[in-house]
């Protein structure tokens, strides 16, 4: 299996991790509905981005890419509305996959700062979720280090 998402449900159901991704069905379809979204989405929308001059060879981006990766912000900004975490108050493994994903924009040079809930859950998730430090924010870092020598931003 290489799907990090389908990874993310695997391991919390093999080891009895309920609290990441419960056995109630509505929420455990928000929590899919909100990997499904990262995967064919918002982070989609990033690589349609980034990936044409990081890896293709493109001089310069495309900014209606960069536009209908915004409009994914969004919509993720008013999913996140009245809740600390993606589903809810509670971490869901919905919040490692998104994790991921934002803090890599972040690294990027994506502005996530003028979405709210956006930013809100970034920082909370950044302070608080078990393993970010270790885990997650080296690989973004490394990502954004990449982006910004191609786009030619520091």
């Amino acid at each position: 299996m290489w799907e990090s998402r389908a990874i993310c449900s695997y391991l919390a159901n093999q080891h009895g991790k309920e609290d990441l991704y419960p056995k109630d069905a509505k929420i455990r379809s928000k929590i899919d509905f909100l990997m499904y979204f990262d995967m064919g989405t918002l982070y989609h929308r990033f690589g349609e981005y980034v990936y044409p001059v990081m890896f293709r060879g493109e001089d310069t981006p495309n900014p209606e890419k960069l536009e209908k990766l915004h409009e994914a912000l969004g919509w993720l900004d008013g999913y996140l509305e009245g809740h600390n975490w993606a589903v809810g108050n509670n971490i869901t493994i919905a919040d490692h996959v998104l994790v991921s994903t934002v803090s890599t924009f972040e690294a990027a040079g994506i502005d996530v700062a003028k979405y709210s809930n956006v930013a809100a859950w970034l920082e909370r998730s950044k302070t608080t979720m078990p393993g970010y430090a270790e885990v997650n924010q080296p690989g973004a870092d490394a990502f954004g280090k990449m982006a910004k020598a191609k786009f030619g931003s520091s």
